[in-house]
Protein backbone atom coordinates (compact mmCIF):
# COMPACT_ATOMS: atom_id res chain seq x y z
CA UNK A 1 0.00 0.00 0.00
CA UNK A 2 1.17 3.38 -1.02
CA UNK A 3 1.31 6.81 0.90
CA UNK A 4 -0.89 7.99 -1.63
CA UNK A 5 -3.36 4.94 -0.97
CA UNK A 6 -3.39 5.36 2.80
CA UNK A 7 -4.31 8.80 2.34
CA UNK A 8 -7.34 7.57 0.01
CA UNK A 9 -8.23 4.91 2.64
CA UNK A 10 -8.23 7.68 5.42
CA UNK A 11 -10.51 10.47 3.53
CA UNK A 12 -12.64 8.23 2.22
CA UNK A 13 -13.21 6.50 6.12
CA UNK A 14 -12.86 10.07 7.85
CA UNK A 15 -13.81 12.57 5.03
CA UNK A 16 -12.03 16.21 5.49
CA UNK A 17 -11.52 17.74 8.49
CA UNK A 18 -14.01 20.95 8.28
CA UNK A 19 -14.41 24.21 10.23
CA UNK A 20 -18.37 23.00 10.86
CA UNK A 21 -16.51 19.34 11.99
CA UNK A 22 -14.24 21.30 14.84
CA UNK A 23 -17.07 23.31 15.63
CA UNK A 24 -19.33 20.54 16.50
CA UNK A 25 -16.86 19.34 18.67
CA UNK A 26 -16.27 22.43 21.04
CA UNK A 27 -19.82 23.40 21.10
CA UNK A 28 -22.11 22.02 23.09
CA UNK A 29 -25.30 20.12 21.51
CA UNK A 30 -28.35 19.07 23.80
CA UNK A 31 -29.06 16.09 21.57
CA UNK A 32 -25.61 14.70 21.51
CA UNK A 33 -23.97 15.14 24.41
CA UNK A 34 -20.56 13.99 25.34
CA UNK A 35 -20.52 10.49 26.46
CA UNK A 36 -17.43 7.87 27.44
CA UNK A 37 -18.71 5.31 24.87
CA UNK A 38 -18.11 8.03 22.00
CA UNK A 39 -15.22 8.74 19.42
CA UNK A 40 -15.31 12.35 20.51
CA UNK A 41 -14.66 11.57 23.72
CA UNK A 42 -11.74 8.91 23.20
CA UNK A 43 -10.00 11.26 20.51
CA UNK A 44 -10.43 14.03 23.57
CA UNK A 45 -8.98 12.10 25.83
CA UNK A 46 -5.90 10.89 24.16
CA UNK A 47 -5.12 14.59 23.46
CA UNK A 48 -5.57 14.99 27.31
CA UNK A 49 -4.08 12.21 28.64
CA UNK A 50 -0.33 12.97 27.43
CA UNK A 51 -0.65 16.73 28.55
CA UNK A 52 -2.26 15.63 31.96
CA UNK A 53 1.12 13.22 32.50
CA UNK A 54 3.60 16.12 32.27
CA UNK A 55 1.77 18.16 34.71
CA UNK A 56 2.25 15.75 37.21
CA UNK A 57 5.69 16.27 36.68
CA UNK A 58 5.85 19.65 38.03
CA UNK A 59 7.29 20.24 41.55
CA UNK A 60 3.24 21.53 42.71
CA UNK A 61 0.08 20.01 42.04
CA UNK A 62 -1.41 23.70 41.17
CA UNK A 63 -0.29 23.08 37.03
CA UNK A 64 -2.31 19.44 37.26
CA UNK A 65 -5.24 20.88 39.07
CA UNK A 66 -5.93 23.77 36.67
CA UNK A 67 -5.21 22.01 33.50
CA UNK A 68 -7.87 18.83 34.86
CA UNK A 69 -10.09 21.91 36.41
CA UNK A 70 -10.41 22.96 32.87
CA UNK A 71 -10.85 20.09 31.02
CA UNK A 72 -13.69 19.09 33.58
CA UNK A 73 -15.60 21.99 32.82
CA UNK A 74 -15.18 21.48 29.26
CA UNK A 75 -16.36 18.14 29.62
CA UNK A 76 -19.57 19.41 31.68
CA UNK A 77 -20.69 22.01 29.37
CA UNK A 78 -20.00 19.30 26.74
CA UNK A 79 -22.52 17.45 29.03
CA UNK A 80 -24.97 20.29 29.70
CA UNK A 81 -24.65 23.42 28.35
CA UNK A 82 -24.64 27.01 29.97
CA UNK A 83 -25.41 24.98 33.23
CA UNK A 84 -21.46 24.63 33.72
CA UNK A 85 -21.99 28.21 35.67
CA UNK A 86 -24.29 26.37 38.00
CA UNK A 87 -21.72 24.03 39.06
CA UNK A 88 -19.31 26.86 39.40
CA UNK A 89 -21.84 29.33 41.27
CA UNK A 90 -22.57 26.23 44.20
CA UNK A 91 -19.22 25.59 44.40
CA UNK A 92 -18.17 28.91 45.28
CA UNK A 93 -20.96 29.03 47.60
CA UNK A 94 -20.10 25.36 49.16
CA UNK A 95 -16.55 25.97 49.76
CA UNK A 96 -16.94 29.18 51.44
CA UNK A 97 -19.59 28.02 53.95
CA UNK A 98 -17.35 25.16 54.66
CA UNK A 99 -14.46 27.77 55.09
CA UNK A 100 -16.88 29.54 57.84
CA UNK A 101 -17.68 26.54 59.63
CA UNK A 102 -14.37 24.89 59.82
CA UNK A 103 -12.90 28.76 60.99
CA UNK A 104 -16.07 29.15 63.68
CA UNK A 105 -15.63 28.52 67.32
CA UNK A 106 -19.26 28.75 68.07
CA UNK A 107 -21.43 25.86 67.90
CA UNK A 108 -24.61 27.71 66.85
CA UNK A 109 -23.08 29.70 63.96
CA UNK A 110 -21.35 26.44 62.59
CA UNK A 111 -25.04 24.91 62.36
CA UNK A 112 -26.24 27.80 60.86
CA UNK A 113 -23.41 27.45 57.93
CA UNK A 114 -24.23 23.98 57.60
CA UNK A 115 -27.96 23.90 57.59
CA UNK A 116 -27.91 27.17 55.50
CA UNK A 117 -25.57 24.84 52.58
CA UNK A 118 -27.73 21.66 52.87
CA UNK A 119 -30.72 24.50 51.72
CA UNK A 120 -29.28 25.82 49.29
CA UNK A 121 -27.44 22.57 48.02
CA UNK A 122 -31.68 20.70 48.12
CA UNK A 123 -33.14 24.31 46.64
CA UNK A 124 -30.81 24.26 43.43
CA UNK A 125 -31.73 20.51 43.29
CA UNK A 126 -35.44 21.16 43.99
CA UNK A 127 -35.70 23.09 41.53
CA UNK A 128 -34.66 21.88 38.52
CA UNK A 129 -35.97 18.43 39.38
CA UNK A 130 -39.15 18.59 41.33
CA UNK A 131 -40.88 22.09 40.47
CA UNK A 132 -42.88 20.56 37.34
CA UNK A 133 -43.56 17.34 39.88
CA UNK A 134 -45.17 19.57 42.57
CA UNK A 135 -46.70 21.50 40.40
CA UNK A 136 -48.11 18.56 38.50
CA UNK A 137 -49.70 17.44 42.29
CA UNK A 138 -50.50 20.67 42.99
CA UNK A 139 -52.54 20.82 39.79
CA UNK A 140 -54.03 17.47 40.59
CA UNK A 141 -54.86 18.28 44.27
CA UNK A 142 -56.76 21.37 43.88
CA UNK A 143 -58.03 21.34 40.63
CA UNK A 144 -55.70 24.29 39.80
CA UNK A 145 -53.97 25.06 36.20
CA UNK A 146 -50.44 26.30 36.99
CA UNK A 147 -48.71 26.45 34.20
CA UNK A 148 -45.18 23.99 34.34
CA UNK A 149 -41.74 26.14 33.55
CA UNK A 150 -39.53 24.71 31.22
CA UNK A 151 -36.69 23.39 33.14
CA UNK A 152 -33.77 21.63 31.34
CA UNK A 153 -32.45 19.40 34.59
CA UNK A 154 -28.49 19.63 34.45
CA UNK A 155 -26.76 16.40 33.90
CA UNK A 156 -25.37 14.76 36.82
CA UNK A 157 -26.74 18.07 39.42
CA UNK A 158 -27.67 14.90 41.95
CA UNK A 159 -24.48 13.62 42.08
CA UNK A 160 -22.29 16.69 42.59
CA UNK A 161 -25.43 18.02 45.16
CA UNK A 162 -24.76 14.74 47.24
CA UNK A 163 -20.76 14.95 47.30
CA UNK A 164 -20.40 18.78 48.00
CA UNK A 165 -23.46 18.20 50.63
CA UNK A 166 -20.88 15.28 52.26
CA UNK A 167 -17.57 17.53 52.29
CA UNK A 168 -19.74 20.72 54.34
CA UNK A 169 -21.46 17.52 56.67
CA UNK A 170 -17.69 15.87 57.06
CA UNK A 171 -16.11 19.45 58.04
CA UNK A 172 -19.08 19.80 60.80
CA UNK A 173 -18.63 16.62 62.26
CA UNK A 174 -14.41 17.04 62.74
CA UNK A 175 -14.06 14.18 59.95
CA UNK A 176 -12.40 16.02 57.39
CA UNK A 177 -10.28 19.40 57.29
CA UNK A 178 -11.11 21.54 54.42
CA UNK A 179 -9.28 22.12 51.18
CA UNK A 180 -6.29 24.25 51.19
CA UNK A 181 -7.57 26.63 48.45
CA UNK A 182 -10.42 27.21 45.97
CA UNK A 183 -8.96 25.39 43.15
CA UNK A 184 -8.15 21.80 45.07
CA UNK A 185 -11.88 22.33 46.15
CA UNK A 186 -13.31 22.92 42.28
CA UNK A 187 -10.89 19.95 41.42
CA UNK A 188 -12.65 17.47 43.85
CA UNK A 189 -16.62 18.49 42.60
CA UNK A 190 -16.00 18.85 38.96
CA UNK A 191 -13.21 16.00 38.57
CA UNK A 192 -14.36 14.55 35.35
CA UNK A 193 -14.61 10.61 35.28
CA UNK A 194 -17.22 10.71 37.61
CA UNK A 195 -19.32 14.06 37.77
CA UNK A 196 -22.28 13.41 35.75
CA UNK A 197 -23.06 9.66 36.85
CA UNK A 198 -21.22 8.78 39.50
CA UNK A 199 -19.58 7.15 41.42
CA UNK A 200 -20.71 9.64 44.31
CA UNK A 201 -17.31 10.12 45.70
CA UNK A 202 -16.79 10.97 49.27
CA UNK A 203 -14.30 14.09 50.32
CA UNK A 204 -12.57 12.44 52.94
CA UNK A 205 -11.67 9.39 50.60
CA UNK A 206 -10.67 12.06 47.51
CA UNK A 207 -9.09 14.84 49.18
CA UNK A 208 -6.15 13.05 50.39
CA UNK A 209 -5.34 12.41 46.92
CA UNK A 210 -5.69 15.65 45.59
CA UNK A 211 -2.17 16.10 47.55
CA UNK A 212 -0.83 13.04 46.81
CA UNK A 213 2.58 11.86 44.77
CA UNK A 214 1.19 10.54 41.77
CA UNK A 215 2.24 6.69 41.90
CA UNK A 216 0.57 4.85 38.71
CA UNK A 217 2.22 1.79 38.54
CA UNK A 218 1.62 -0.99 35.95
CA UNK A 219 -0.87 -3.07 37.40
CA UNK A 220 -2.78 0.09 37.98
CA UNK A 221 -2.85 0.77 34.28
CA UNK A 222 -3.65 -2.87 33.68
CA UNK A 223 -6.83 -2.83 36.04
CA UNK A 224 -7.69 0.62 34.37
CA UNK A 225 -7.54 -0.42 30.75
CA UNK A 226 -9.44 -4.19 31.79
CA UNK A 227 -11.74 -1.78 33.50
CA UNK A 228 -12.18 0.32 30.69
CA UNK A 229 -12.85 -2.28 27.98
CA UNK A 230 -15.23 -4.17 30.15
CA UNK A 231 -17.17 -1.24 31.01
CA UNK A 232 -17.56 -0.42 26.90
CA UNK A 233 -19.22 -4.01 26.18
CA UNK A 234 -21.22 -3.73 29.27
CA UNK A 235 -22.58 -0.61 28.41
CA UNK A 236 -22.56 -0.57 24.58
CA UNK A 237 -22.96 -4.42 23.42
CA UNK A 238 -25.20 -5.79 25.69
CA UNK A 239 -27.14 -2.71 27.71
CA UNK A 240 -27.84 -0.86 24.47
CA UNK A 241 -27.97 -3.71 21.98
CA UNK A 242 -30.79 -5.18 24.58
CA UNK A 243 -32.42 -1.71 25.20
CA UNK A 244 -32.93 -0.92 21.10
CA UNK A 245 -33.82 -4.54 19.67
CA UNK A 246 -35.94 -5.67 22.43
CA UNK A 247 -36.83 -3.77 25.85
CA UNK A 248 -37.91 -0.37 24.67
CA UNK A 249 -40.30 -1.82 22.67
CA UNK A 250 -42.06 -4.21 25.02
CA UNK A 251 -41.69 -1.26 27.49
CA UNK A 252 -43.43 1.60 24.91
CA UNK A 253 -45.95 -1.17 24.18
CA UNK A 254 -46.96 -4.08 26.21
CA UNK A 255 -50.31 -4.77 25.37
CA UNK A 256 -48.55 -5.39 21.42
CA UNK A 257 -46.35 -8.32 22.88
CA UNK A 258 -47.26 -11.51 24.75
CA UNK A 259 -46.87 -12.88 28.37
CA UNK A 260 -43.79 -14.33 27.57
CA UNK A 261 -42.10 -11.30 25.56
CA UNK A 262 -43.34 -8.96 28.53
CA UNK A 263 -41.49 -11.28 30.88
CA UNK A 264 -38.05 -11.73 28.90
CA UNK A 265 -38.03 -7.91 28.64
CA UNK A 266 -38.48 -7.23 32.62
CA UNK A 267 -35.36 -10.00 32.63
CA UNK A 268 -33.89 -7.88 29.94
CA UNK A 269 -34.28 -4.43 31.87
CA UNK A 270 -32.52 -6.07 35.03
CA UNK A 271 -29.65 -6.70 33.06
CA UNK A 272 -29.59 -3.81 30.69
CA UNK A 273 -29.63 -1.42 33.37
CA UNK A 274 -26.67 -3.21 35.19
CA UNK A 275 -24.66 -3.40 32.48
CA UNK A 276 -25.54 -0.10 31.57
CA UNK A 277 -24.56 1.87 35.03
CA UNK A 278 -21.95 -0.77 36.56
CA UNK A 279 -20.22 -0.35 32.82
CA UNK A 280 -20.49 3.45 33.03
CA UNK A 281 -18.91 3.39 36.77
CA UNK A 282 -15.97 0.80 35.57
CA UNK A 283 -14.76 3.26 33.15
CA UNK A 284 -15.26 6.32 35.29
CA UNK A 285 -12.99 4.35 38.01
CA UNK A 286 -10.52 2.87 35.07
CA UNK A 287 -10.15 6.30 33.75
CA UNK A 288 -10.16 7.88 37.14
CA UNK A 289 -6.95 5.15 37.74
CA UNK A 290 -5.40 5.86 34.75
CA UNK A 291 -4.93 9.60 35.83
CA UNK A 292 -3.74 8.26 39.67
CA UNK A 293 -6.64 8.21 41.63
CA UNK A 294 -8.41 5.45 43.04
CA UNK A 295 -12.57 5.55 43.52
CA UNK A 296 -14.55 3.12 45.50
CA UNK A 297 -16.16 -0.06 43.71
CA UNK A 298 -19.72 0.80 43.01
CA UNK A 299 -21.13 -2.64 42.30
CA UNK A 300 -20.20 -6.15 43.47
CA UNK A 301 -22.23 -8.18 41.43
CA UNK A 302 -25.72 -7.17 42.96
CA UNK A 303 -27.80 -10.30 42.10
CA UNK A 304 -25.93 -12.73 43.92
CA UNK A 305 -27.75 -11.38 46.58
CA UNK A 306 -29.59 -13.39 49.21
CA UNK A 307 -31.60 -10.53 50.30
CA UNK A 308 -32.85 -6.76 49.69
CA UNK A 309 -30.19 -6.03 52.35
CA UNK A 310 -27.22 -7.68 50.87
CA UNK A 311 -28.47 -6.15 47.68
CA UNK A 312 -28.23 -2.48 48.62
CA UNK A 313 -24.57 -3.49 50.03
CA UNK A 314 -23.58 -4.91 46.08
CA UNK A 315 -25.88 -1.98 44.20
CA UNK A 316 -24.86 1.25 43.60
CA UNK A 317 -22.56 1.22 46.56
CA UNK A 318 -21.92 4.64 46.51
CA UNK A 319 -25.15 5.77 47.02
CA UNK A 320 -26.48 3.44 49.39
CA UNK A 321 -23.37 4.28 51.68
CA UNK A 322 -24.16 7.99 51.47
CA UNK A 323 -27.99 7.39 52.37
CA UNK A 324 -26.86 5.50 55.01
CA UNK A 325 -23.78 7.57 56.68
CA UNK A 326 -25.94 11.05 55.99
CA UNK A 327 -29.21 10.37 56.08
CA UNK A 328 -30.26 7.32 57.80
CA UNK A 329 -27.48 8.18 61.12
CA UNK A 330 -28.61 11.48 60.40
CA UNK A 331 -32.42 10.43 61.11
CA UNK A 332 -31.72 8.64 64.18
CA UNK A 333 -30.52 5.59 62.81
CA UNK A 334 -30.64 2.65 64.89
CA UNK A 335 -30.06 4.37 68.21
CA UNK A 336 -33.60 5.90 68.87
CA UNK A 337 -35.39 2.17 69.84
CA UNK A 338 -36.66 -0.75 67.08
CA UNK A 339 -39.44 1.36 65.54
CA UNK A 340 -37.84 4.11 64.78
CA UNK A 341 -35.19 2.01 63.25
CA UNK A 342 -37.85 1.15 60.99
CA UNK A 343 -39.50 4.27 59.99
CA UNK A 344 -35.67 5.73 59.44
CA UNK A 345 -34.82 2.77 57.08
CA UNK A 346 -38.55 3.15 55.02
CA UNK A 347 -37.92 7.13 54.65
CA UNK A 348 -34.57 6.62 53.35
CA UNK A 349 -35.31 4.08 51.24
CA UNK A 350 -38.16 6.03 49.97
CA UNK A 351 -36.30 9.53 49.68
CA UNK A 352 -33.60 7.65 47.80
CA UNK A 353 -36.29 6.74 45.40
CA UNK A 354 -37.27 9.96 45.14
CA UNK A 355 -33.71 11.04 44.91
CA UNK A 356 -33.75 8.88 41.26
CA UNK A 357 -36.54 11.18 39.66
CA UNK A 358 -39.69 13.54 40.36
CA UNK A 359 -42.34 10.93 39.91
CA UNK A 360 -44.67 8.83 41.74
CA UNK A 361 -43.19 5.70 40.54
CA UNK A 362 -39.87 6.20 41.98
CA UNK A 363 -41.72 6.75 45.27
CA UNK A 364 -43.16 3.62 45.08
CA UNK A 365 -40.16 1.88 43.99
CA UNK A 366 -38.35 2.64 46.99
CA UNK A 367 -41.41 1.98 49.12
CA UNK A 368 -41.02 -1.33 47.79
CA UNK A 369 -36.72 -1.26 48.64
CA UNK A 370 -38.20 -0.26 52.31
CA UNK A 371 -40.63 -2.17 52.88
CA UNK A 372 -38.65 -5.20 52.15
CA UNK A 373 -35.95 -4.35 54.26
CA UNK A 374 -37.60 -3.68 57.17
CA UNK A 375 -39.71 -6.81 57.00
CA UNK A 376 -35.98 -8.56 56.75
CA UNK A 377 -35.05 -6.70 59.22
CA UNK A 378 -38.39 -7.44 61.50
CA UNK A 379 -38.02 -11.01 61.09
CA UNK A 380 -34.16 -11.45 60.98
CA UNK A 381 -33.74 -12.44 65.27
CA UNK A 382 -36.61 -14.30 64.52
CA UNK A 383 -36.24 -16.92 61.68
CA UNK A 384 -32.99 -18.69 61.58
CA UNK A 385 -32.80 -20.35 57.96
CA UNK A 386 -30.58 -23.40 57.83
CA UNK A 387 -27.49 -22.00 56.02
CA UNK A 388 -26.64 -24.41 53.25
CA UNK A 389 -25.93 -23.98 49.32
CA UNK A 390 -30.12 -24.63 48.60
CA UNK A 391 -31.06 -22.34 51.21
CA UNK A 392 -29.08 -19.61 49.21
CA UNK A 393 -29.90 -20.48 45.86
CA UNK A 394 -33.37 -19.95 46.46
CA UNK A 395 -33.28 -16.42 48.40
CA UNK A 396 -30.94 -15.54 45.58
CA UNK A 397 -33.92 -16.35 43.35
CA UNK A 398 -36.54 -14.99 45.53
CA UNK A 399 -34.00 -11.89 45.96
CA UNK A 400 -33.37 -11.29 41.85
CA UNK A 401 -36.96 -11.55 41.25
CA UNK A 402 -37.98 -8.95 44.02
CA UNK A 403 -35.69 -6.63 42.56
CA UNK A 404 -37.08 -7.35 38.91
CA UNK A 405 -40.34 -7.06 39.68
CA UNK A 406 -39.30 -3.27 41.39
CA UNK A 407 -37.66 -2.62 37.79
CA UNK A 408 -40.62 -2.46 36.33
CA UNK A 409 -42.17 0.63 37.90
CA UNK A 410 -38.58 2.39 37.57
CA UNK A 411 -38.53 1.29 34.00
CA UNK A 412 -41.95 2.09 32.80
CA UNK A 413 -42.95 5.37 31.75
CA UNK A 414 -45.79 5.60 34.05
CA UNK A 415 -48.12 3.24 36.16
CA UNK A 416 -50.86 2.06 33.79
CA UNK A 417 -47.36 1.14 31.36
CA UNK A 418 -46.02 -0.78 34.38
CA UNK A 419 -49.39 -2.75 35.66
CA UNK A 420 -50.36 -3.70 32.01
CA UNK A 421 -46.42 -5.42 31.92
CA UNK A 422 -47.49 -6.95 35.53
CA UNK A 423 -50.92 -7.73 34.33
CA UNK A 424 -49.60 -9.81 30.90
CA UNK A 425 -46.79 -11.53 33.14
CA UNK A 426 -49.30 -12.52 35.27
CA UNK A 427 -51.44 -14.27 32.11
CA UNK A 428 -47.82 -16.61 31.62
CA UNK A 429 -48.95 -19.83 30.02
CA UNK A 430 -46.39 -22.50 29.47
CA UNK A 431 -46.67 -22.87 25.86
CA UNK A 432 -43.35 -24.50 23.94
CA UNK A 433 -44.10 -24.04 20.51
CA UNK A 434 -44.74 -20.11 21.17
CA UNK A 435 -41.73 -19.72 23.54
CA UNK A 436 -39.85 -21.54 20.54
CA UNK A 437 -40.72 -19.29 18.02
CA UNK A 438 -40.22 -16.35 20.10
CA UNK A 439 -36.60 -17.69 21.16
CA UNK A 440 -35.73 -17.29 17.75
CA UNK A 441 -36.95 -14.42 16.60
CA UNK A 442 -35.52 -12.81 19.30
CA UNK A 443 -32.39 -15.39 19.03
CA UNK A 444 -29.32 -12.54 18.75
CA UNK A 445 -31.36 -10.22 22.18
CA UNK A 446 -31.67 -13.39 24.39
CA UNK A 447 -28.02 -14.92 23.42
CA UNK A 448 -26.78 -11.40 24.11
CA UNK A 449 -29.11 -11.17 27.85
CA UNK A 450 -27.43 -14.61 28.40
CA UNK A 451 -23.98 -13.05 28.15
CA UNK A 452 -24.63 -10.62 30.05
CA UNK A 453 -25.93 -12.72 32.98
CA UNK A 454 -23.31 -15.54 32.54
CA UNK A 455 -21.00 -12.63 32.76
CA UNK A 456 -22.39 -10.72 36.15
CA UNK A 457 -22.99 -14.52 37.85
CA UNK A 458 -19.37 -15.50 36.77
CA UNK A 459 -16.94 -16.69 40.18
CA UNK A 460 -15.00 -13.92 41.36
CA UNK A 461 -11.88 -16.34 40.61
CA UNK A 462 -12.63 -16.77 36.83
CA UNK A 463 -12.98 -12.75 36.82
CA UNK A 464 -9.52 -12.39 38.63
CA UNK A 465 -8.01 -14.97 36.31
CA UNK A 466 -9.06 -13.51 33.29
CA UNK A 467 -7.91 -9.90 34.58
CA UNK A 468 -4.22 -11.96 35.09
CA UNK A 469 -4.24 -13.32 31.91
CA UNK A 470 -4.96 -9.64 30.56
CA UNK A 471 -2.21 -8.24 32.50
CA UNK A 472 0.32 -10.43 30.72
CA UNK A 473 -0.55 -9.27 27.55
CA UNK A 474 2.59 -7.13 25.60
CA UNK A 475 0.95 -3.64 25.38
CA UNK A 476 1.12 -4.02 21.49
CA UNK A 477 -1.74 -6.81 22.31
CA UNK A 478 -3.78 -4.66 25.08
CA UNK A 479 -3.68 -1.84 22.69
CA UNK A 480 -5.21 -3.70 20.06
CA UNK A 481 -7.82 -5.59 22.29
CA UNK A 482 -8.54 -1.87 23.20
CA UNK A 483 -9.14 -1.05 19.71
CA UNK A 484 -11.26 -3.96 19.22
CA UNK A 485 -13.78 -3.10 21.94
CA UNK A 486 -13.91 0.55 20.43
CA UNK A 487 -14.79 -1.17 17.09
CA UNK A 488 -17.29 -3.29 18.96
CA UNK A 489 -19.02 -0.25 20.26
CA UNK A 490 -18.93 1.43 16.91
CA UNK A 491 -20.06 -1.55 14.79
CA UNK A 492 -23.33 -2.28 17.32
CA UNK A 493 -23.95 1.29 18.18
CA UNK A 494 -26.66 1.32 14.90
CA UNK A 495 -28.74 4.35 16.17
CA UNK A 496 -25.64 6.12 17.63
CA UNK A 497 -24.36 6.71 21.17
CA UNK A 498 -27.47 5.75 23.79
CA UNK A 499 -26.88 8.18 26.73
CA UNK A 500 -26.53 6.58 30.45
CA UNK A 501 -29.62 5.15 32.09
CA UNK A 502 -28.23 7.86 35.43
CA UNK A 503 -27.27 10.47 33.17
CA UNK A 504 -31.31 11.81 34.30
CA UNK A 505 -30.86 11.62 38.02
Amino acid sequence: MTLSDLQNWFLNTFGYITIEQIESWLVFHPKEPILFNTALFLGMFLIFYPIYILTTKAKTHTFRNIYVFAFSLFFYYKSSGIYFCLLLFSGVVDYTLAKLLYDEVLQSYRKFYLVLSVILNLCFLGYFKYTNFLIDNYNGIFDSSLPFHDIILPVGISFYTFQSMSYIIDIYRRELKPTKNILDYMFFVSFFPQLVAGPIVRASEFIPQIYAKLNLTRDDVNKALFLIIGGLIKKTFISDYISLNFVDRVFDSPNSYTAFENLMASYGYAIQIYCDFSGYSDMAIGIALLMGFKLSVNFRTPYKSASITEFWRRWHISLSTWLRDYLYISLGGNRKGKLRMYINLFLTMLLGGLWHGASWKFVIWGSLHGTQLVIERLFKDHIKLPKNKLTWLISVFLTFHFVAFCWIFFRARDFSTAFEILNNIGQLQFKLNEWQTIILGYQNVFLVMLIGYVWHFLPQKVSNFMQLIFNKLPIVIKAFVLAMAFWVVYATSTSGPQPFIYFQF
